[in-house]
C-alpha cells in the first residue's frame, strides 16, 4: 500500500502532505479508495509509528524547502493506537452532548500522547465538531497498546457531559478486537454502542 501510495503522489505530481486511503478486504487485497490533499485528523498515528512531525515537514515542503529524509528512511515501528474522544452519547445514535467540561485530567506515561484543546472549565459549543481531544498510544506489540490504552482510557477524567470514552473501554476489551475481526459495521451491525 505504501509503495501505491507514493507512486500515485509522483504520477499527479503531487507535492504536499496528504493521505492516500485504501479499503482492505478480509483477504488482505487493498483498494484505492480516495486522496485527502491535507493533513488527516488521524495524523498523529503516522507520527508516532514513524517518528516524524508531519506538520513541520508539511511547513517545510510549503515554504520550498527539501524534505530532510528519502521514503526509504520511514520505518514504521511498534503499534499505535488513537482513540477520538468526542463530546457525544453513544446510547443515542451519538448524540452531540455540549457543556461545559468541569474536570479534565488527561492521562501521561511512555508512549502516552493526548492532542487537545480542551481543559477543565472549556465549553464544548453545539455548533462546531463534538470531537474534545484525540488520546493515542504507542507500544512494542499490539497487545501492549490495546492494554495501554485502556489503562489511559480508565485514567481520563472527563466530568460534566457524556463522552465516548465508555464505548471506546468496551470496543477495545472485545476478543474480536483484539484478534482484529472488527470492521467499518461493526457497531450498526452490533448495536454495541447501546448495550449499557
Amino acid at each position: 500500500m505504501c509503495e501505491a501510495a507514493v507512486r500515485l503522489a509522483k504520477t499527479a505530481g503531487y507535492t504536499n502532505a496528504g493521505t492516500v486511503e485504501f479499503i482492505v478486504d478480509q483477504h488482505g487485497n487493498y483498494y484505492f479508495f480516495e486522496v485527502n490533499a491535507r493533513i488527516q485528523v488521524e495524523h498523529p498515528v503516522s507520527e508516532l509509528i514513524t517518528g516524524i512531525d508531519l506538520i513541520k515537514a508539511q511547513i517545510r515542503v510549503a515554504a520550498g524547502e527539501p524534505l530532510p529524509f528519502q521514503q526509504s528512511d520511514i520505518v514504521p515501528r511498534g503499534h499505535a493506537i488513537e482513540c477520538r474522544i468526542n463530546a457525544e452519547d453513544p446510547a443515542k445514535n451519538f448524540q452531540p452532548c455540549p457543556g461545559k467540561i468541569s474536570l479534565l485530567i488527561p492521562p501521561g506515561g511512555f508512549g502516552v500522547r493526548w492532542d487537545s484543546h480542551a481543559y477543565s472549565g472549556y465549553t464544548v459549543s453545539p455548533h462546531y465538531d463534538s470531537m474534545i481531544g484525540k488520546l493515542l498510544v504507542i507500544q512494542p506489540t499490539r497487545r501492549e497498546a490495546i492494554d495501554s490504552m485502556l489503562r489511559c482510557l480508565a485514567e481520563l477524567r472527563i466530568e460534566g457531559i457524556k463522552t465516548t470514552v465508555p464505548l471506546h473501554q468496551k470496543i477495545l476489551s472485545l476478543a474480536a478486537f483484539v484478534d482484529g475481526e472488527i470492521d467499518t459495521t461493526y457497531i450498526e451491525r452490533t448495536g454495541l454502542a447501546k448495550i449499557g
